[in-house]
């Protein structure tokens, strides 16, 4: 929904279904429209206090109405004190605008800009219309990201054919020449060849990631992350302190608990590796969300934030790249590997890193896809 007009689209919208419909049938519908909008609509008092929320709102802001419920909304959102007083001189004039490219924060503290109108409504009320403009970047960016993890296969796919090849015909020939070999000290050589072969051709299948079709089966994914939980707090890294915040609405999901297991662990192990000493475990529901092209009723959104050094400016655009990594020590196929994972369930893993807070980010769809985005 776009935000421009004098009175921003839903305020003029509404205003034209109050002409033809009685007041009890505009009050049914304007509720169900306002559940059903992907633009984020929120009311607030006369004193900035939150009154409503749609869902869209509830999403975008990643809290729930309950939680937030007459509480004081530019301390919420962390808005600045020029807003503030663009707000209340709205308030005061009765005038509306819009502001562009604003900065917000969620109640989590994540950044993101969007474009607000805002317009005073009823008897001292503002109504306030959002829509985040980085959103359709991420969309982009996710669209790249699929493209590109797609494009690296077929690659690496390419390239174990070539390797593979003349690595069998290496190991053969090494084998054979070990039958005809009479001295037990140049076998040692030919023994060097062979394991170098094997070892060679699992780091082309490790490279090459999982192949297996994803057995999906109903699945709490509390459960998957209790248990990455407990696998990594049993390999007792130093001074390392997992919490959980978990969201006991998300219902089930058809999925294969092993593999997302997998990909969990690889995302968790890599923030322990890394030296983080805490790390954040939490599961949020999503509504009207768009994973790559394609928009979903529901998906559940997974972050492991960690506060450890984070990723490194001049890597962090190929991370999900094969054999790139940050540790001296690292094989760089784990991100790889969790991002094939979790694409193989039509979900796709995100991050942002800056040293102390990284976060990465699953996003799985829960029900079936809507039209395309």
């Amino acid at each position: 929904m776009a935000l421009d007009g004098k009175h921003g689209n839903w305020f003029g919208f509404c205003t034209r279904l109050n002409m033809s419909l009685s007041k009890d049938a505009f009050e049914v519908r304007t509720d169900q429209l306002l559940e059903a909008l992907n633009t984020a609509v929120i009311l607030l008092n006369e004193s900035l206090h939150l009154t409503y929320l749609n869902p869209a709102a509830e999403n975008l802001f990643e809290v729930s109405r309950r939680q937030v419920h007459g509480q004081y909304w530019p301390q919420v959102m962390q808005a600045d004190a020029l807003l503030i007083d663009r707000l209340r001189a709205s308030l005061h004039a009765n005038e509306p605008f819009t502001e562009r490219e604003l900065e917000l924060h969620t109640a989590y503290g994540q950044r993101m800009t969007v474009d607000c109108t805002v317009t005073p409504f009823g008897k001292g009320d503002l109504l306030l219309e959002i829509v985040q403009v980085d959103r359709h970047l991420r969309i982009a960016h996710e669209e790249h990201l699929l493209v590109q993890q797609r494009a690296a296969r077929d690659l690496m796919r390419g390239m174990a054919h070539e390797i593979k090849n003349p690595l069998g015909g290496l190991r053969g020939a090494a084998q054979l020449l070990e039958s005809e070999l009479q001295q037990p000290g140049l076998k040692e050589y030919t023994q060097v060849i062979i394991g170098e072969a094997d070892r060679l051709r699992n780091l082309v299948d490790r490279m090459l990631g999982p192949n297996n079709v994803p057995d999906n089966r109903e699945i709490n994914i509390h459960q998957v992350l209790e248990h990455v939980r407990s696998l990594v707090d049993a390999e007792n890294y130093p001074n390392l302190v997992l919490r959980r915040e978990f969201d006991p609405s998300i219902p089930e999901l058809k999925a294969d608990a092993e593999l997302l297991v997998q990909a969990l662990l690889n995302l968790v192990r890599n923030a322990a590796q890394a030296g983080a000493t805490t790390i954040t475990l939490r599961s949020r529901i999503q509504r009207q969300f768009t994973i790559g092209p394609t928009r979903y009723k529901l998906a559940i959104r997974i972050d492991i934030i960690d506060d450890g050094p984070g990723i490194p400016p001049d890597i962090q655009s190929k991370i999900f790249y094969p054999m790139v990594t940050g540790r001296a020590d690292g094989t760089g196929l784990g991100l790889s590997i969790a991002q094939s994972l979790i694409n193989q369930h039509a979900g796709i893993i995100e991050f942002t890193s800056k040293p102390g807070n990284t976060i990465f980010t699953i996003f799985l769809p829960l029900e079936v896809a809507n039209d395309a985005s």
